[in-house]
């Protein structure tokens, strides 16, 4: 039987420390989103808006990795929305919170970055059926 780490896919503990480290960044980002006076609506309706990256899937399997990895990667939001902000794009702030809250819920659900051309595995682990197929062996 092959461990998780032997095949690529971290083992138990560490893809519990990540989504337990996703689920502090979702209630961290959730507070500062409050304290910067965001509106909750647009919070509702932008929660989901990185998903949206999937439709990079449709110019292929590693165009839409890619795509989809950079909607989900924390350096983007952390270093665009400030940018944005400091050249007086006030919008910027509550946007990017509301995108690295995005990334936080995800990897609290078990979601991470994609392999390009590797179906249903992340740097978290597999999802979906794949999950249950999967050894559950430990490496430690």
């Amino acid at each position: 039987m092959t461990s998780r780490s032997e095949s690529g896919i971290p083992p138990v503990h560490v893809t519990t420390l990540l989504r337990l480290e996703g689920l502090a960044v979702f209630g961290a980002t959730l507070a500062a989103y409050h304290l910067v006076g965001g509106n909750w609506w647009l919070f509702l309706i932008l929660i989901l808006a990185p998903d949206l990256a999937f439709f990079g899937y449709a110019a292929g399997k590693a165009t839409g990795a890619r795509i989809y990895n950079f909607a989900h990667f924390y350096v983007a939001p952390i270093v665009l929305g400030p940018l944005v902000w400091l050249a007086g794009g006030t919008w910027a702030l509550p946007v990017a919170l509301i995108w690295i809250a995005h990334i936080g819920m995800d990897r609290a659900l078990g979601y991470g970055l994609k392999y390009p051309g590797v179906e249903r595995a992340t740097h978290v682990g597999f999802i979906g059926k794949e999950k249950k197929a999967q050894p559950i062996a430990d490496a430690g």
